[in-house]
């Protein structure tokens, strides 16, 4: 069975799941990418904050966070998975459910540098130079709406948004 993608506000977290989420962001941003940081940056309870995770017999395997941003533009950010579900699809399970929320809004994200084309397969382009955030590369990106356009899934086959 394929575990569900979950989302939330923040006030509609549990205790266990909102420490869950923050833990696996500590250990994958933090911990594992070596990278003192202020992971908890006050974002997390904005009212257009909306908390996505899929969740397995271990705990919260993956997650993602959408931000609305001033210039109507939604944020992903924070997209974690737990080394023990790397290679399973989750990371795009989690990004075709965000495109499905965004609707008609344009949405942008930084993404590692690494993982630019991972993000291409959703439909975002580089939006600018590469930049050096706490000592790893990203570059800028932004996806515009589609309309009814495809979007490529996590498997490569092509689905409607």
């Amino acid at each position: 069975m394929t575990p569900a993608v979950n989302a939330a506000r923040f006030s509609d977290l549990d205790p266990p799941t909102l420490y869950a989420i923050l833990r696996l962001r500590i250990d994958v941003f933090v911990v594992e990418q070596e990278c003192a940081y202020p992971e908890l940056d006050g974002r997390d309870d904005e009212p257009g904050a909306l908390h996505l995770w899929i969740a397995d017999e271990a705990g919260v395997a993956a997650y993602l966070r959408m931000l609305a941003e001033p210039g109507g533009e939604v944020r992903i950010g924070r997209v974690a998975v737990a080394p023990r579900a790397r290679g399973t699809g989750l990371a795009g399970r989690l990004m075709l459910e965000a495109i499905d929320r965004l609707g008609d809004q344009p949405c942008i994200l930084d993404a590692q540098t690494y993982l630019v084309e991972f993000y291409e397969r959703f439909g975002f382009a580089t939006a600018g130079p590469e930049f050096v955030e706490d000592g790893i590369p990203h570059v800028p990106m932004r996806r515009e709406p589609q309309g009814s356009a495809d979007t490529m899934s996590s498997s490569g086959a092509r689905r409607p948004v």
